[in-house]
């Protein structure tokens, strides 16, 4: 089995605020993470050069024998094949930048601490494309056809458990059901793109699911929820309502009705009933989004986006959200607000009236969030917390005014 270790470089500040608490390659785009896909092209095991406060968390495992791959390059085949017949000393360059290489131990140490690596041939990638996650819209644009490629990876070899009496299918056959899912008086439409149910989730009766749709193992989609696709449900999500090309990395709940379309949102976070978003302006013109290192809101180039939620953030009831929204770590937002485009991290409040969202509060509702799940707030978890309150503290501008 290679060893594996994917590196961020600098597109991981424009990824903000999701990688706040992860490494780029952790992202879930399609039905699986970017370290997902290259473990099971590479047949490889991954681990992560990060950031020291992520490290504990996300440890790298060095190896005689190392092939370092860029955390943000989203794998094809052609990119796949290349990286796998790399000797020892070569390394794989797009644009100038490092892609892929293969190091030994003592090469790698090197690399590391941003020494001259000897002998280093690098080959730049001229006719093969690359793809990277280079900002926060590139998680929500352009991935349809990672559902189909990843349905493969998933289903290659595998037969679908049977597809239970009573489920209206429609389309093409690309529907897989592992042994163990729930499903009840639903209809699954693979004609726009595959349908992929894991163990333990359950589909109750009444939910229109029109594909590319994928659920991680543990998911619920609640009664006479309507999903129009791509839509991808990291582990143990909760949804209901509407959702219309949404991506949730894992652990978060929109259970009732209100309509997220175009949005991505992290792990352990909660939308009150009746939360919605927009996603088109009435002007039909772009979007802005908020860029962490312009520290200002961008054209975006896009017609349709709508929310970017991270970790542990929680909203109230009725709660509504702008075209082009970012809400940062660990924030609590209430009332039947229009909240601003750009929540920063460790925020508590609504409108224009805003508080910091204490650190230890935070800490406490991610354990008791976490416990329900049977999920342990780790000390690794605590320190990302204390790292990321103080990060973003110059981003919450209440607090210098106090001062």
């Amino acid at each position: 089995m290679k060893n594996l270790i994917f590196f961020d470089d600098a597109e991981r500040e424009h990824l903000l605020p999701l990688t706040y608490s992860r490494p780029v390659c952790e992202l879930r785009f399609g039905m699986l993470t970017l370290r997902d896909k290259w473990e099971r092209e590479l047949e490889g095991k991954g681990s992560f050069i990060t950031r020291e406060y992520l490290a504990q968390k996300f440890p790298i495992e060095i190896s005689n024998d190392n092939t370092v791959i860029n955390g943000s390059v989203v794998p094809n085949k052609r990119l796949v094949r290349l990286i796998s017949e790399l000797d020892f000393n070569e390394a794989l360059l797009y644009k100038e930048e490092l892609i892929a290489a293969r190091l030994n131990r003592s090469q790698f140490d090197k690399l590391k601490s941003n020494q001259p690596v000897d002998e280093l041939v690098g080959y730049e990638l001229t006719t093969t494309p690359v793809k990277r996650l280079a900002g926060l819209t590139d998680l929500i644009h352009d991935h349809q056809s990672e559902f189909e490629r990843d349905f493969e990876r998933l289903t290659d070899g595998r037969k679908s458990a049977p597809i239970p009496k009573g489920i209206q299918t429609i389309g093409n056959g690309k529907i897989f059901l592992e042994k163990g899912a729930e499903l009840t008086n639903c209809s699954l439409n693979a004609s726009t793109g595959p349908i992929y149910i894991s163990q333990d989730c359950k589909i109750m009766e009444g939910a229109v699911i029109r594909g590319p749709f994928y659920a991680a193992r543990g998911g619920v989609v609640k009664m006479c929820t309507r999903i129009y696709g791509p839509v991808s449900l990291g582990p143990y999500c909760k949804v209901g309502g509407e959702l219309s090309n949404v991506t949730i990395v894992g652990y978060s709940n929109k259970t009732h009705d209100g309509f997220l379309g175009h949005s991505y949102l992290g792990e352990w976070c909660n939308l009150g009933a009746g939360t919605n978003n927009s996603n088109l302006k009435n002007t039909y013109s772009n979007v802005r989004l908020w860029n962490y290192p312009e520290k200002e809101a961008l054209d975006t180039g896009k017609l349709f986006c709508g929310l970017f939620m991270a970790d542990h953030t929680k909203c109230g009831i009725n709660t509504t959200f702008n075209t082009g929204t970012v809400v940062g770590f660990a924030s609590n937002m209430v009332g039947p607000f229009m909240h601003p485009r750009f929540v920063p991290s460790f925020s508590w409040g609504g409108a224009s009236s805003w508080e910091t969202h204490e650190l230890e509060g935070a800490l406490r509702t991610a354990e008791a969030v976490m416990k329900r799940r049977a999920r342990k707030l780790t000390e690794s978890d605590r320190a990302i917390f204390e790292a990321v309150f103080q990060q973003s503290a110059p981003y919450r501008p209440w607090e210098s005014e106090k001062s």
